[in-house]
């Protein structure tokens, strides 16, 4: 090999080597884990949610409510869809309940005038100002999970996640055709991105709202599905720096609230 030759390639060579270290210093907590599961949502807890990651504390008070596609029915005055808080769960999870305690569910009671692509839209609502609540998310989500209690109908369920850009995704959660209780679950993709080359270096995505779709071909006159133990599993690790707490947004908006 020719000495200007060897030169070139030692260079693309170093070239390569420094891209590579540039781009591990950048998104280096994307290949370090450390995987949490997190209790969203189990429907016994009342409006009052929190969740604790690494040093902080997350605190939301939401609620849930229904909203539907334009055939729900009007019947004697009562609206479809219905909501309520049942006595009712998932064996798998706590068997027959001995002790006693109170578990709950989301349970739905549906009906539509006509069959078609009819949905049922399942949504957090902010308890103080009752507008609807966007559930933030800690870590970077791996997987969303929920249990859900099925009447072997052929209808369908899809999880609305908001990224740090605003873009809302949907992802399918799975076929809710299907008798008792079942639990669906979903990766995120990678294409979702929730991370970035600056800090915070967490841009974690949202819950906007569950949807439940029918079928053309199914029945849409009377139905029941009820929901319990929304959970995801979510990377939560972040290396720590020199000055890592001025990258957390509550300690900046504490700073510069009185800036003026």
């Amino acid at each position: 090999m020719k000495q200007g030759s060897f030169k070139v390639l030692s260079f693309a060579v170093c070239l390569i080597l420094m891209a590579g270290i540039a781009l591990s210093t950048a998104f280096g907590d994307e290949v370090t884990v450390r995987y949490e599961s997190i209790m969203l949502e189990d429907f016994s807890s009342g409006t009052e949610h929190e969740w604790t990651v690494g040093s902080r504390t997350f605190r939301y008070d939401f609620t849930w409510a229904l909203e539907a596609s334009r055939f729900a029915s009007n019947i004697d005055g009562v609206q479809y869809p219905r909501m309520a808080f049942a006595d009712a769960f998932p064996m798998a999870l706590y068997g027959l309940n001995r002790e006693g305690k109170e578990i709950r569910s989301l349970g739905i009671n549906g009906r539509f005038d006509r069959r078609g692509y009819n949905w049922i839209d399942i949504y957090p609502v902010s308890t103080e100002t009752g507008e609807p609540f966007e559930i933030p998310i800690p870590g970077r989500v791996s997987h969303l999970d929920t249990w859900v209690w099925g009447s072997n109908l052929n209808y369908y369920m899809e999880v609305y996640l908001r990224d740090h850009n605003g873009v809302v995704h949907n992802l399918y959660l799975g076929n809710i055709g299907h008798q008792g209780w079942r639990n669906l679950r979903v990766q995120i993709p990678t294409n979702i991105r929730q991370s970035r080359r600056t800090v915070p270096r967490f841009t974690g995505l949202e819950l906007v709202k569950f949807r439940i779709w029918t079928t053309p071909t199914e029945r849409v006159d009377n139905f029941y599905i009820y929901i319990d133990h929304i959970k995801v599993l979510t990377d939560t690790f972040e290396s720590l720096f020199d000055g890592d707490e001025l990258a957390d947004p509550d300690r900046v908006q504490e700073i510069w609230a009185s800036a003026n």
